[in-house]
């Protein structure tokens, strides 16, 4: 009998409200795979004709639109849209950071929703000196770390439109942004599925 596995984040994807990419995060094991930059490209690409469908749906309550859909039994897709119309998109691998198969111990409905509006600065720290948010889940952390890069007075969200990069003003639609980067790595590091923290 194959060993439990806990699954983990492979992909973070933020993507603007045009559908242009503002910036792809990928995760243990997929980090060095060959190609991998690639087919999580589409793999986010093919999430967004779900996005517009989930979208258009006038009874939608929240910003969590839930699984967008899975690509087999290791990968699937889950999605956030914020009130500008930027896109989170969240690919979790069932076979968890090794990679290995197992008897994938999946994930409950609000495992990747908000459960609270705690800042993403409360951190508390474990035994082994790795930060993890207090009662944060992945998707509102995402936002907050979003919202703290528009609250940068040198981030022009404007520059990071496909007309922008084509008339040469701003920096081609991709995030730069140091800390951002940083934050979106470390909340897809430490997520882990039944973790009542990240």
């Amino acid at each position: 009998m194959a060993a439990p596995v806990n699954p983990s984040i492979a992909c973070i994807g933020v993507i603007g409200k045009h559908d242009n990419p503002l910036h792809i995060a990928l995760f243990p094991p997929h980090i060095d795979a060959p190609g991998a930059n690639l087919e999580f490209s589409f793999i986010l690409n093919a999430a967004l004709d779900v996005f517009e469908l989930r979208a258009r749906d006038k009874n939608r309550v929240d910003q969590d639109l839930g699984l967008l859909h899975a690509i087999d039994e290791r990968l699937s897709v889950w999605g956030w849209e914020t009130g500008t119309g930027t896109r989170f998109a969240i690919v979790l691998d069932m076979w968890g950071r090794n990679g290995v198969e197992g008897t994938g111990l999946g994930i409950r409905d609000g495992e990747l929703k908000p459960v609270s509006s705690a800042p993403t600065h409360s951190i508390r720290r474990t035994s082994q000196g790795h930060g993890k948010l207090t009662r944060e889940q992945a998707f509102r952390a995402l936002q907050t770390a979003y919202i703290r890069l528009l609250q940068n007075p040198f981030y022009v969200p404007d520059d990071h439109t496909p007309l922008a990069a084509a008339v040469s003003r701003g920096d081609g639609g991709k995030i730069t942004s140091k800390k951002f980067i940083r934050e979106v790595e470390r909340i897809g590091m430490t997520w882990r599925s039944g973790a009542a923290a990240i």
